[in-house]
């Protein structure tokens, strides 16, 4: 009997497929995102070195939200990595969208990255 794959299974197969192709340098570090039921998270990545650079997610202090599982809440993810990262002197980055479909929460995230000043 065949095993009906998750999604979640599905979307990791999709990441390592974008993973082969998109990688954070020094230069331009990698944007990633993941999404839970009730987070959204956002992380500036230099593969080479192995490291995280910047990091934000619903669950910061400074971030004032109402809910943390909507769009807005991913918008303020957005704005506030780009302006942690625009503190560290990272002006570009790429964006790896984690096998995540361009729509909802992650479009919002990147929309709201764009407006607080990164370039991708």
């Amino acid at each position: 009997m065949l095993k009906k794959e998750n999604s979640n299974v599905k979307r990791q197969k999709r990441h390592l497929r974008i993973r082969k192709t998109v990688n954070g340098t020094p230069d331009r570090p990698r944007l990633n995102v993941y999404r839970s039921l009730n987070h959204v998270y956002a992380q500036i990545i230099d593969d080479k070195a192995g490291r995280t650079l910047v990091s934000a997610s619903t669950l910061d202090k400074d971030l004032k939200l109402d809910a943390t599982s909507n769009k807005d809440a991913a918008k303020a993810v957005g704005k506030l990595v780009a302006e942690k990262a625009l503190a560290k002197g990272i002006e570009e980055v790429i964006f790896d969208r984690g096998g995540y479909i361009y729509h909802g929460r992650v479009k919002e995230l990147a929309e709201g990255a764009r407006e607080g000043g990164l370039k991708f």
